[in-house]
C-alpha cells in the first residue's frame, strides 16, 4: 500500500498551503524519503471592525451629521483614554460618572459640553454595544443654565459690516439679513438662491431640516456680481478638468455629472482645489467657516464693539430686530427654523421698547 504524497518536483494537483515537510516511508525502493504535505488553507479570519469604526457606522446608518460624528467619536476616545484604554464593555455607570465629574471639576467645562459627552456615551452603550442597562437612565444630566443672547444694536451691526469686505461681508449680511447660521451660509449652493422671489432655501439645516427664509435686498446686487466671478472661476476649473463639488448622500450615483453643474456649486467656494481620494475628482470645497469667524472678530475690534459677540450674534440680532419691528413671533420662528416657539421666545426678553415694553418707575420721577 502506497502513501499518497506530493513531491516538491512537479505541479501540485490543487492549490494549497505548504504547512511542513516530513519524512514519509514508501514501499518501493528508490522513492523520495521527504515530501511536502499540502493541506487546504483555513478560511481567513474576518477581522472585527474597531470600536470607533462601529460608532461611525452606527451614526451614518442613522444619518447623523458629520459634526455629530466627529464630536461623539472624540468623546468616546477621551472616555477610553481617561480609564487607561479599558474597553467600554468592561465599564459601567461608575466609570461614566467619574469621567463626567472630572470634566466638570477638573476641566471646568460648560453644562452643554458635559451633556454632549454624556449623549455620546449613551449612544455608545445603547446603539453600538447594544447594552440595555437600567443604570443608563439614572445618570444625571448637568443642569444647563438659562443665558440671554448677546444682541447688537442696528448701529453696531452697521459698523461691523462696514469693516468687512469680499465674501466675508456678503456672508455677514446673510447672517444678519436672513438669520442664517454660519455653516448654513457657508454651505449655500447657487440653486438655493432665488433672486426673483427674494428667497433662500436652506437645505439640511440644524436637525437636517429645510426651510425658506428671505434674501435681503441690501445684498442682492453685490451677491449677483460676486456670483459672476464665481461662475468664471468654475468655468476655468472645468477647462482644467476640475469643477467637481461634493454632493449630498448618493446623488453622485444617481446623477453622475451633477457634481460639475453650475447649480450645485457652492456660493462661497474655497480658494484652493483638493483631490478626492476615492473618486480622483479635483473638487473645490466651500469656504471654511473659520475664515468668516476670524474676519468678524477683527471687524468687531475695529468697530469698537465691546460686547462678547460672534458670527452667531448676527442671527440673534436678526430675530430681535424683527420682533422690535412688530413681526409675529411665529413668523420669526419659521424664518429661524426653530422647532419650538419657546426657543424663539428668548428674544422677547431682550426687547426694550414696543407696546409690551415696561417702563421703569425711576423714569417717572422728576429731579433725580
Amino acid at each position: 500500500m502506497h502513501t499518497r504524497t506530493l513531491t516538491p518536483v512537479g505541479r501540485p494537483l490543487y492549490a494549497g498551503r505548504i504547512v511542513g515537510v516530513r519524512a514519509v516511508s514508501h514501499a518501493y525502493p528508490g522513492a523520495p524519503t521527504t515530501a511536502a504535505v499540502v493541506r487546504e488553507p483555513a478560511p481567513p479570519d474576518p477581522r472585527a471592525p474597531r470600536l470607533l469604526d462601529r460608532v461611525r457606522g452606527a451614526l451614518r446608518a442613522r444619518h447623523g451629521s458629520r459634526r455629530t460624528e466627529q464630536a461623539y467619536v472624540g468623546w468616546i476616545r477621551r472616555y477610553i483614554l481617561f480609564h487607561g484604554k479599558r474597553h467600554p464593555a468592561e465599564m459601567g455607570a461608575e466609570e461614566i460618572t467619574r469621567f463626567l465629574s472630572a470634566l466638570a471639576v477638573q476641566r471646568n467645562v460648560a453644562a452643554s459640553t458635559q451633556n454632549q459627552a454624556l449623549s455620546a456615551l449613551l449612544f455608545l452603550y445603547r446603539n453600538v454595544l447594544d447594552q440595555a442597562l437600567p443604570w443608563l437612565d439614572d445618570v444625571v444630566r448637568a443642569q444647563r443654565p438659562a443665558r440671554l443672547p448677546v444682541v447688537l444694536t442696528r448701529d453696531e451691526v452697521r459698523a461691523v459690516i462696514r469693516e468687512l469686505d469680499g465674501p466675508a461681508r456678503l456672508m455677514a449680511l446673510l447672517l444678519y439679513g436672513a438669520g442664517l447660521r454660519v455653516l448654513e451660509a457657508a454651505r449655500l449652493r447657487v440653486k438655493d438662491l432665488d433672486f426673483a422671489k427674494s428667497e433662500i432655501v436652506v437645505r439640511g439645516g440644524k436637525g437636517d431640516r429645510d426651510r425658506v427664509t428671505m434674501l435681503p435686498g441690501a445684498v442682492k446686487s453685490d451677491l449677483a456680481k460676486y456670483l459672476e466671478v464665481v461662475h468664471a472661476q468654475h468655468e476655468a476649473d472645468l477647462r482644467q478638468g476640475a469643477g467637481w463639488v461634493e454632493l449630498p448622500w448618493a446623488l453622485a450615483r444617481k446623477y453622475p455629472n451633477a457634481g460639475r453643474a453650475w447649480g450645485w456649486q457652492w456660493v462661497f467656494p474655497a480658494t484652493r482645489l483638493y483631490l478626492h481620494p476615492d473618486t480622483g475628482q479635483r473638487r473645490r470645497h466651500h469656504l471654511h467657516e473659520s475664515v468668516l469667524q476670524r474676519a468678524v472678530k477683527v471687524a468687531m475690534q475695529r468697530a469698537g464693539v465691546v460686547k462678547h459677540a460672534s458670527c452667531h450674534t448676527f442671527r440673534h440680532s436678526f430675530a430681535t430686530h424683527l420682533l422690535e419691528d412688530g413681526h409675529d413671533i411665529r413668523t420669526v420662528q419659521e424664518l429661524l427654523g426653530h422647532r419650538d416657539v419657546s426657543t424663539t421666545m428668548i428674544y422677547t426678553h431682550v426687547l426694550n421698547r414696543g407696546p409690551a415694553a415696561v417702563q421703569s418707575p425711576a423714569d417717572r420721577m422728576v429731579g433725580l
